[in-house]
């Protein structure tokens, strides 16, 4: 690949945020030959980081966080790539190609990639400023939570989502006693649909969670820190602290120049570029245009892996689209779900082995088409083990396969096979 001109007065490229993006947009721009310079602007400390471990083995004290790094300190240090942490960023002014710090200092760029990521929704409630709400989505997050996690403490978690989800089974783990209040029927019945939710759901109560389910927080209760949570439906819940797992917003810098769009976080197209120019976007913040999806913001770790190296590469001139199957897992006391596509609504949802056993692939299906596919207990991850049933799984979704539901659903058909009934 050419190397990128680094444009007047020696600017290179900016990566405003830190994330697995930011980290992975770095890297790939060593790995590809760049050799310009590389500042990386994360208002968090430390250095790049995988976040999953922080509902899961950071929380549990199981696992620090070193194998998530996405590299090292020193391999900054080694390929003079610059990091600001701990710094903010004010404005990205896309007419003069600087980027303007909360500081006041001000760095050119020839790019800029903005991966921000994303903030975590915040409850306004009665009582959701005291003392022992907690989200997560920062160390110091998980820190804190972690000290409020003794085992024979009550926690109220709120929201049944991943973060929800992993939260509460973590927790339970710890010997906390967890209430979790959620608006739907099932925990992840939005992603995953009725069925695999209801799966959930009873994994959850038979490992001791007592589920408030279609309901919602009224107002937090205490007087130096929380003491209880009130729902719409007038339960009363005493409890040592609570966390919230509401979803995330993504985070937009402001901009003075040519306009960055934004609809749900900044638009992008098929290789990453924004509506101004030399701007681009990739994970949490990125709201792609994809060949198989269509538009699509994607808040999980792979894709934020994927796409900060697949936006470095086409800042340096590379016209391959961003073609990524996405995906993303879910560990869950000893359960673990795969995941791979992408499906908001389906009209099809077909069954190969056995909700009863909770061990199956489901596919998500729109007009005969497999969209998506969720797989529970089957083993085989698609980023792994390229053999595997959702490594087949996401070759359906990339070809766009219309297989018939018979042999879809038929564990002696080979998966594989089916990728040829586009």
């Amino acid at each position: 690949m050419q190397e990128m001109p680094q444009g007047a007065g020696g600017a290179g490229i900016v990566i405003v945020g830190g994330g697995m993006a930011g980290g992975n947009a770095a890297v790939a721009l060593r790995e590809e030959g760049y050799q310009g310079r590389v500042t990386v602007i994360c208002d968090e400390p430390g250095v790049p980081f995988g976040r999953p471990p922080l509902s899961k083995t950071y929380l549990r004290s199981q696992e620090d966080l070193a194998d998530w790094y996405v590299r090292p300190a020193r391999w900054y240090e080694e390929h003079d790539v610059g990091r600001l942490a701990g710094s903010s960023v004010a404005v990205i002014d896309t007419a003069a190609h600087t980027v303007l710090l909360g500081s006041g200092h001000e760095l050119p760029y020839h790019k800029v990639l903005i991966a921000t990521g994303g903030r975590n929704r915040r409850l306004e409630l009665p009582g959701a400023d005291l003392p022992g709400l907690h989200y997560l989505r920062t160390i110091a997050e998980c820190e804190a939570i972690k000290g409020g996690a003794v085992a024979g403490r009550r926690a109220v978690v709120v929201g049944m989502g991943f973060i929800g989800s992993e939260v509460a089974a973590s927790l339970t783990q710890l010997g906390v006693h967890v209430t979790a209040i959620l608006p739907g029927r099932f925990p992840l019945e939005r992603v995953l649909g009725g069925e695999i939710g209801a799966l959930f759901g009873a994994i959850h109560r038979a490992n001791g969670v007592e589920l408030l389910a279609g309901d919602q927080v009224a107002d937090f209760e205490g007087t130096d820190r929380l003491e209880a949570v009130t729902t719409t439906s007038g339960v009363r819940v005493a409890c040592d602290f609570a966390v919230a797992g509401v979803g995330i917003e993504p985070v937009v810098p402001a901009a003075a120049g040519p306009s960055i769009a934004r609809d749900n976080g900044v638009v992008v197209d098929e290789l990453c570029r924004a509506s101004a120019p030399d701007v681009y976007a990739a994970g949490d913040v990125a709201n792609h245009l994809h060949p198989v999806f269509g538009r699509v913001r994607v808040e999980h770790y792979n894709n934020a892996e994927k796409q900060g190296a697949a936006a470095a590469r086409s800042m340096l001139g590379a016209d391959a689209p961003y073609d990524y199957i996405h995906s993303f897992w879910s560990d869950q006391y000893e359960h673990k779900l795969e995941y791979v596509g992408h499906a908001t609504k389906w009209d099809e949802f077909v069954v190969r082995g056995s909700l009863r056993e909770r061990s199956l692939v489901g596919f998500y299906l729109v007009n005969g088409q497999v969209r998506a596919a969720a797989g529970l207990d089957r083993g085989g991850d698609p980023e792994l083990d390229r053999d595997s049933e959702m490594a087949a799984a996401a070759r359906l979704v990339a070809v766009r396969a219309q297989p018939p539901v018979g042999r879809l659903a038929d564990e002696q058909v080979d998966l594989w096979s089916l990728g040829n009934q586009a």
